[in-house]
């Protein structure tokens, strides 16, 4: 079978954003998959009609670029048997991450693409580097530590006990296990609980990293909307013995993409059914701390039950590049987690774990420092998206970095490459969901500065004009462009 277009689309990632004819730059790409092994020999790929509506372009651009491909003996297209990677079927390495977020990580920056895909702080603050300062001089004082530790230093996982006790939660540090970063405490815990074909109750749509993670286990994905309206078919889930997932996974405090918050009440309902039922329940915090002005946060999940699991990071709070995070959960559970950390990694860098120890007892000032900027930006994101594009659906969020934005039709996966030949990179909504729904929805942050997201909708609201945007009913946009 033909590779899924809308797959290939994802793995291409951003590949219309250089300069030249779109064809050429679409060869490009395609090239360099081949080349890399991530298209193995023998490989169907997409009609040509199927990937162009895929891509939001025309026919003639991917039928350009297939002959261009087939000319350097890179593909073979025969009448009746469709398009191919050259050279005979044979197994390969396991494809890699498809997820666009990731991707987005892994690709060149273009200098005049505005990144909006992608949710983090763009610098690290004055409050980091003060942290570094203080963590030098202890590090100076260190004697007779050889600096391995799986489980994480033991001043940070101070400080993370520290931190949850603060917040009602009464932690020792033994309950706390320090990881390079959220993404890979999701990885622990995926590769702790979850078997090949296992079942994983996951939010529809959710944050991709987790899917991801779950993805690398080979794991069947069971979907439940976000927060409260998901409430009772987690508690119905549970309940079958026969059919009981080994893990469950929601974000219940400023929730990615959505930004919801769960209720106090339907956070005690979630924990108490996990409990009976002794399904591992992640929580993760990552953005709980991100709260706007006058919106409070609720308790964490683990305040209203021992079971629960708990995941933080410094990633989205402080800055991306300080990769420290943690997992808080039951003795047990950390010390299994601990002795599979040690397999695949020795432990976290030391330095960055002393500055994080500096920074958590600060943690919660920090961010409300910085609350009222974002707030702000978020709302000068949704009067720009109101005057330019008013038919585009932004509700507000008390918190977080993203707008979950319904476009009136269309679907995400076209209208991001539409965005991209525009010079924004905008998160489908696709990828953000395991039920296969989600597709007219987009995810953009707005941690940006208000004249690069002024900017930022002026393309958006370029692009989808060029994308159809003049039609405002429920039909498809069309999709064929000029090659």
């Amino acid at each position: 079978m033909p590779m899924d277009p809308v797959e290939l689309a994802d793995r291409l990632g951003r590949w219309s954003s250089g300069r030249g004819p779109l064809y050429l730059l679409l060869a490009a790409r395609l090239r360099r998959l081949v080349d890399d092994g991530e298209l193995r020999p023998g490989a169907a790929l997409p009609p040509d009609r199927a990937l162009a509506s895929a891509l939001a372009v025309g026919r003639g651009t991917v039928v350009a670029a297939y002959e261009q491909l087939r000319v350097e003996g890179r593909i073979v297209r025969r009448q009746g048997s469709g398009t191919r990677v050259a050279g005979p079927a044979r197994p390969g390495p396991r494809e890699t991450t498809g997820a666009p977020v990731f991707l987005h990580l892994l690709e060149q920056q273009a200098d005049d693409v505005i990144l909006l895909a992608c949710a983090a702080p763009a610098e690290p603050p004055p409050v980091l580097l003060t942290a570094y300062e203080r963590a030098l001089s202890h590090l100076a004082k260190v004697t007779g530590d050889i600096g391995y530790h799986p489980s994480g230093h033991g001043r940070l996982r101070r400080a993370v006990a520290d931190h949850y006790t603060r917040r009602g939660v009464p932690t020792d540090p033994e309950q706390v296990l320090v990881t390079n970063g959220g993404q890979q405490a999701l990885s622990l815990l995926a590769r702790a609980f979850v078997e090949p074909g296992g079942r994983v109750l996951v939010e529809a749509p959710t944050y991709p990293g987790a899917l991801e993670a779950f993805g690398e286990q080979a794991a069947s994905l069971r979907t439940l909307p976000p927060g409260l309206d998901g409430l009772e078919g987690f508690e119905a889930a549970i309940r079958r013995p026969s059919r009981r997932p080994d893990l469950a996974y929601v974000v219940s405090t400023h929730h990615n993409p959505t930004g919801s918050v769960l209720p106090p009440l339907a956070r005690r309902r979630f924990a108490a059914a996990a409990a009976a039922a002794d399904v591992p329940l992640i929580d993760d915090e990552v953005l709980a701390h991100l709260a706007f002005p006058g919106h409070e946060t609720p308790p964490p999940l683990a305040a209203f039950g021992e079971t629960v699991i708990t995941v933080g990071s410094l990633s989205k709070s402080v800055w991306g590049g300080l990769r420290v995070g943690w997992i808080r959960a039951a003795k047990p559970v950390i010390d299994r987690l601990a002795r599979l950390r040690a397999v695949h990694d020795l432990g976290g860098n030391f330095p960055a774990q002393l500055a994080a120890a500096e920074l958590l007892p600060r943690l919660e000032t920090l961010c409300q420092d910085m609350a009222a900027d974002r707030r702000a930006r978020h709302d000068h994101l949704r009067a720009q998206l109101a005057r330019q594009l008013p038919q585009w659906q932004a509700p507000p969020v008390p918190g977080g970095q993203t707008l979950w934005v319904r476009l009136p039709h269309g679907d995400g996966d076209s209208f991001a490459q539409t965005a991209l030949r525009h010079g924004v990179a905008v998160l489908p909504g696709s990828g953000l969901d395991a039920s296969g729904g989600s597709k007219e929805f987009i995810r953009i942050h707005f941690l940006a500065d208000p004249a690069t997201l002024t900017e930022a909708v002026r393309r958006l609201a370029t692009a989808w004009q060029a994308y159809g945007g003049g039609h405002y009913r429920g039909d498809p946009a069309p999709r064929s462009m000029a090659v």
